[in-house]
């Protein structure tokens, strides 16, 4: 099939502390999210001046992406459109119409399956598409990417790079942890054609990159970020209450690697650097955290890779990946849905 643009997907992010609290209400518009949990998110914004790393974060991606295709001979032009804040989807695929654009392929910043971070974007696209009007260009979303080797690879570097900061008198007492976004129960077992696909994808992400970086170490998965009322249950164990589990355990230390996210944005650096960083220590753990490939070459080398998958051609047909779980370049239309309906 014929496309004549890319488009880079993300969640976008405040860049002022006048922005944190519009930003935060379209987060969580239609939620019922009460207005005392925004100003409490809102302060771990304003505690890095109300400026979220993850738009400079998508520019230095972009960049780097256009960099990658035009070294490789891929001539097609690079656009970028959020969920949430500017720039918004639906100004993005305007512009796209206006350039001439008819069909473009949707590079998401979220590796897995699930609602929020599979089938939301494709809403967003709908949405978009609807506000721009009949001319607007048609964009089919890119694979999912957690068992690709250019997101595996960069994750397991990272995880060796911070062992290495780390006694290694004491590695053998030394734990992987990998973390990734919390998620409601009912939306982790109704992701995917057939439930659990978030769920197992992150752990066939983490089997993954403990092998790749640490196989003579013990690793776990636990949850981050959860934002939900109390009473609605989400994905657990957090990675605080997991900390806390390890001393008795004997673990002296921790590696703790974001898998489930691409670059070091706010829940990256809040939830981990200062939350759980902070009960490491009160723990007596040593702690170091990982990386995220953000424009490591070989993760910017897997974006055109996978627009290669999708534009056809001798030696382009490849599904570069390193796990056995099923995948599909277009979802199941009943994929995903119902967790729209229970957010918490």
């Amino acid at each position: 099939m014929a496309y004549d643009a890319v488009v880079l997907l993300s969640f976008g992010g405040p860049e002022h502390p006048d922005d944190v609290l519009p930003f935060l209400e379209n987060v969580t518009r239609g939620r019922g999210v009460p207005p005392e949990r925004l100003a409490e998110v809102a302060e771990h914004y304003l505690h890095f001046g109300g400026v979220s790393p993850i738009n400079q974060q998508c520019r230095d991606l972009l960049a780097a992406m256009r960099a990658d295709f035009a070294a490789n001979g891929i001539d097609l032009p690079i656009y970028w459109g959020n969920r949430n804040w500017h720039p918004m989807l639906a100004d993005t695929v305007a512009q796209m119409r206006d350039d001439g654009v008819t069909r473009a392929l949707g590079f998401a910043t979220s590796a897995y399956g699930g609602y929020s971070s599979c089938r939301q974007y494709w809403e967003d696209i709908g949405a978009a598409r609807a506000a721009v009007g009949p001319d607007a260009p048609v964009i089919d979303k890119l694979r999912h990417f957690h068992d690709h080797p250019g997101f595996v690879e960069p994750h397991a570097e990272a995880v060796r790079a911070a062992l290495a900061t780390l006694d290694p008198a004491r590695r053998a007492t030394t734990r992987l942890v990998f973390t990734a976004h919390s998620i409601p129960t009912s939306m982790a077992a109704t992701a995917g054609p057939e439930g659990g696909r978030y769920e197992a994808q992150l752990r066939e992400t983490a089997r993954l990159v403990a092998a790749a970086a640490a196989p003579d170490l013990e690793y776990d998965l636990v949850w981050q970020s959860r934002s939900g009322p109390p009473q609605v249950p989400w994905l657990e164990p957090d990675v605080n209450d997991h900390l806390a589990t390890l001393p008795a355990a004997g673990v002296t230390g921790v590696v703790v690697s974001p898998i489930g996210f691409v670059s070091d944005h706010l829940e990256v650096v809040w939830d981990l650097d200062t939350e759980a960083a902070t009960t490491a220590k009160q723990l007596g753990l040593d702690f170091a955290r990982a990386g995220t490939p953000g424009v490591h070459p070989r993760f910017v080398a897997m974006v055109r890779e996978l627009v290669l998958e999708r534009l056809g051609g001798p030696g382009t047909q490849r599904r570069e990946r390193l796990g056995e779980l099923p995948i599909w370049d277009t979802c199941p239309a009943d994929c995903c849905t119902a967790p729209a309906r229970v957010r918490g």
